[in-house]
């Protein structure tokens, strides 16, 4: 008996996804530093600590993020391993928000504390912006720019998206003033309208740099 593939509207074998994401585990020599960390950016709460592991969450999963906790000696033996992600290996975990509204208000949140982004960008399908933890592991906070993922799929199929797969970026603070002073979420989202007036925003590979890399 042949056993046809159980596809879904985009052409993919459901069958060979998973269901979600569930987790991610990172070892730290920085444990308490990490645990107030992602309390602070990511509102979670710690599940069970001990000697070697913790567990934390931030909504109805039982675990979100784990760390293995490993000596504080071995941030001397390593002092570059922040950096190797900026040459290989995984680059950064992406986290989508709901609205423009709530990443900014992130945003203003996280500055008042003395934590901001290392990079802020407008890729096209999404305005972003790019978090580092206490271990240089970066998270990008997004939004998505489109209202439906066939309308995302059609601008990452068109010309604009193949002349700049990067994007531009954008300052956070003019963002928010534009955001504070009524205008339209949809014209906001589109990429320059984060670029103060006498300003030139870099952009595509010139948006690449050591910081942002």
């Amino acid at each position: 008996m042949t056993v046809h593939a159980a596809e879904n509207s985009s052409g993919n074998d459901e069958r060979l996804a998973p269901d979600y994401l569930a987790h991610w585990v990172v070892k730290t020599p920085r444990g308490q530093q990490m645990i107030a960390w992602y309390r602070e950016v990511f509102g979670a709460r710690v599940i069970h600590e001990d000697a070697r592991l913790v567990f934390m969450t931030w909504d109805e999963e039982s675990h979100r993020l784990a760390f293995g906790k490993v000596p504080g000696f071995l941030r001397f033996m390593f002092p570059f391993a922040r950096y190797r992600r900026k040459l290989l290996g995984v680059d950064h975990i992406g986290v989508t928000v709901r609205s423009l509204e709530r990443l900014l208000s992130n945003y203003e949140r996280l500055k008042s504390v003395g934590i901001t982004p290392v990079w802020c960008i407008n890729h096209g399908p999404t305005t972003s912006m790019y978090y580092e933890d206490p271990d240089g592991n970066r998270l990008e906070f997004q939004v998505e720019n489109f209202s439906t993922a066939e309308e995302t799929a059609e601008y990452m199929n068109g010309n604009a998206f193949a002349e700049n797969p990067i994007g531009v970026n954008f300052d956070p603070d003019y963002l928010l003033e534009r955001f504070r002073g009524g205008e339209d979420v949809k014209e906001l989202t589109k990429q320059g309208a984060g670029t103060r007036p006498g300003t030139t925003a870099r952009a595509n590979k010139r948006a690449l740099t050591w910081k942002t890399l």
